[in-house]
């Protein structure tokens, strides 16, 4: 499964933004993944941002919450990751992830495909 993504670029603080990720699978296997958004900064690891599961719970970082929302549409293989009010803080590669079966997890080593990355910084 190949995952690109889409969407990344420079924004002023407050400003939003939106990631999408396509994945080369059909519906139905795609339908059972488990997704994910990871994000890395110069100098630190990667760390997880959010995940939704097969069945469509979610799960955000503490420092996310609020302002980032993950979707999936099954029906055109992609999931998008919207960001308001953004932060300098935010600047980081985004990766889209995803796993093999529906349960999700907040550990990269757990998912299977990856995209590859796309640059978001968040400056005045």
């Amino acid at each position: 499964v190949e995952l690109v993504e889409s969407g990344g670029g420079l924004v002023q603080p407050g400003g939003s933004l939106r990631l999408s990720c396509a994945a080369s699978d059909d519906v139905f296997s795609f339908s059972k993944k488990a997704l994910g958004w990871f994000r890395q900064a110069p100098g630190k690891e990667r760390e997880f941002v959010v995940y939704i599961d097969g069945v469509g719970n979610t799960y955000y970082v503490d420092s996310v919450k609020g302002r980032f929302t993950i979707s999936r549409d099954n029906a055109k293989t992609t999931f998008d990751l919207q960001m308001n009010n953004l932060e300098p803080e935010d600047t980081a590669v985004y990766y889209c992830a995803a796993r093999a079966t529906a349960v999700a997890y907040k550990t990269a080593p757990e998912y299977d495909y990856w995209g590859q990355g796309t640059q978001v910084t968040v400056s005045s």
